[in-house]
Formats: structure tokens, C-alpha cells, sequence
């Protein structure tokens, strides 16, 4: 398959698309459409959105896939809107009302409370999570009527930030790290003041590197799949590791790599690298064996 400008897109060294993902559709969903409409069988999203989330999800295509590991763990940011006085045994508006309470709290006293979840802290997953207990999904025992008891993670929350006040709702920005369910950050927040809360609607606006301005809505790309333009949205697998120092090239390092053999590390200055082409093409992770003074490829992304 190529596109308009004669490129073999089906076999492009890597890629990235980023997608504003619609309430409704959950990530996989997503995933399964972007592999429909390139004809690429591997895809993977980097960090699930629950199907009432909306904003960006990041979709690796092809060899890029393999850098999931590394683009998973990034930091993301949420405008998260939070309905005070109710709870539910989903943490969410989905879920079932467990109970309602008067809201007589003023904004200075919940922001005051807000601020406290800043730092590094020990987070409970929410009984309905893809969390595994025991090899079963936590929502799959919660649905069940089983008792489900999660292990506490510490998860980091770099700011929170009061964006409305109109209580009983309220918005929110939220800046944590990968791993941070913010259903269970409200229903803490929800207990601290005592009147309860429970996340109303969640929108993800950034994701590592990426943000909304980088996302296409799926609406318009599932018309660049009809028309064959599609391509005009992918993203090179190496801006996905953009904040990884990067060492450029040549062809006779490039083909050295490719067959999985060291290049001289000359005033290497990092333990870990991204090794790109001259053409900006994502080559190989590298790791400096700093006794040898060699680049030693730990991931390669194209033969």
C-alpha cells in the first residue's frame, strides 16, 4: 500500500497516531478501527481510557509497538469534572448511587483539601478496574458481588488545579502520573470533605509528549482511511521519545545496528539514546556500556 507521495506506508519504519477518542468507544475499539482502516495488524493504544473519557489516546502502528513500555509510563494530564454530595460504587456516574449528602462546603475549604492529594501518595484502585486479583479482572469480580480488596499504589500527582466552582459540580486540572485512576483520587477527595463525590466526566489532554493539539478527532481520520490521506497523520516514532537524548546516525551505523552490532559511543555523555537516521527515522534504543565506550543496541525497530 503506498500513499500519494509513493511511500509504503504499510511498511514504514514506525509510527504514531494520535486520536481524540470519543465518549462511548472504548480504547480498544479505537485500536481496532485504526487497524481496519491502515490494513496495519499491529497496533496497540499506551494507556486505556475508560469508554466515558474522551481526549487523547496514543496509538503506536507497526514496529513502534514495541515502544509501549516506554510511551505507556509517561505522565498524563485530565480536566476531570467532579459532581460533590453523591457517590457510587463505580466511583463514577456510571455506576450505582451509594450515597447522597448536602454540599456546605466553601471553595477556599475545597481547595485546601485538593491541594493535599499534591505530592507522592498511596492510591486504592477502584473495585471496578482492569487490575487483576488473583488472575481475574477487579470489575469482573465487583460485577459478581465479590469482595474485592486492591493493594495500595504509590502513584505521583504533580498539581491540581480548581478550574470551576459551581458546586454541586466542579472542575478540575489534574497532572499525574501514568497509573493514577483520578475515579478513586475524587471519591478520596469525596470522603476528606465529607459530603462524598464522584467523577462525572473525565477528559484526557495530554499523554507523554502529545496533547490535544496533536490529536486528530476519529470522526476525521476514519474519512482520511475512506480517501487513502490518512497518512498525513502519522507522527514519526520518534517524536513519541522526544524527552530521550538522541544520537544521529550514519548509514554505516545504521546498517551496523540493523544487525545487532556495537558503534563507538564518542563523548557519550548519557546512559540511554535514541539512535535516529539522518532521515529523523527511529533506528534503535541504545545503552552505553560505558567500559567499552560502545553503543549497544537494546531495541532495534526495523531490518
Amino acid at each position: 500500500m503506498e500513499n500519494n507521495s509513493g511511500i509504503d506506508v504499510k511498511n514504514a519504519i514506525s509510527g504514531v497516531l494520535v486520536v481524540d477518542k470519543p465518549v462511548g468507544m472504548t480504547s480498544h475499539d479505537v485500536v481496532q478501527i485504526i487497524r481496519k482502516g491502515s490494513t496495519i495488524k499491529r497496533a496497540g493504544h499506551t494507556g486505556t481510557l475508560d469508554p466515558r473519557a474522551s481526549g487523547v489516546l496514543v496509538v503506536l502502528l507497526g514496529p513502534a509497538v514495541r515502544l509501549s513500555e516506554y510511551v505507556s509510563a509517561s505522565d498524563k494530564r485530565y480536566q476531570a469534572v467532579i459532581m460533590l454530595g453523591t457517590t457510587t460504587d463505580t466511583y463514577d456516574a456510571d455506576g450505582r448511587t451509594t450515597s447522597s449528602a448536602p454540599v456546605n462546603i466553601s471553595e477556599e475549604e475545597f481547595n485546601n483539601e485538593l491541594q493535599k492529594f499534591v505530592g507522592q501518595i498511596e492510591q486504592v484502585p477502584p473495585p471496578y478496574s482492569a487490575v487483576k486479583v488473583h488472575g481475574q479482572k477487579a470489575y469482573d469480580m465487583a460485577r459478581r458481588g465479590e469482595e474485592v480488596e486492591l493493594a495500595p499504589r504509590i502513584i505521583h500527582v504533580y498539581s491540581l488545579e480548581l478550574l470551576e466552582w459551581a458546586p454541586p459540580e466542579v472542575v478540575i486540572d489534574v497532572y499525574c502520573s501514568s497509573g493514577t485512576y483520578v475515579r478513586s483520587l475524587v471519591n478520596d477527595l469525596g470522603s476528606r470533605l465529607g459530603c462524598g463525590a464522584t467523577l462525572s466526566g473525565l477528559r484526557r489532554t495530554k499523554s507523554g509528549r502529545f496533547t490535544l493539539r496533536d490529536a486528530v478527532p476519529l470522526r476525521k481520520l476514519n474519512e482520511a482511511f475512506a480517501d487513502g490521506s490518512w497518512y498525513q497523520y502519522l507522527i514519526p516514532a520518534a517524536e513519541a521519545l522526544s524527552d530521550w537524548p538522541m544520537i544521529e546516525l550514519n548509514d554505516q551505523e545504521v546498517d551496523s545496528i540493523k544487525h545487532g552490532i556495537r558503534i563507538p559511543a564518542v563523548d557519550a555523555k548519557q546512559q540511554k539514546v535514541c539512535g535516529v537516521s539522518g532521515q529523523g527515522e527511529l533506528v534503535a534504543l541504545l545503552e552505553l556500556d560505558a567500559e567499552k565506550m560502545e553503543w549497544q543496541p537494546k531495541k532495534v525497530f526495523f531490518s
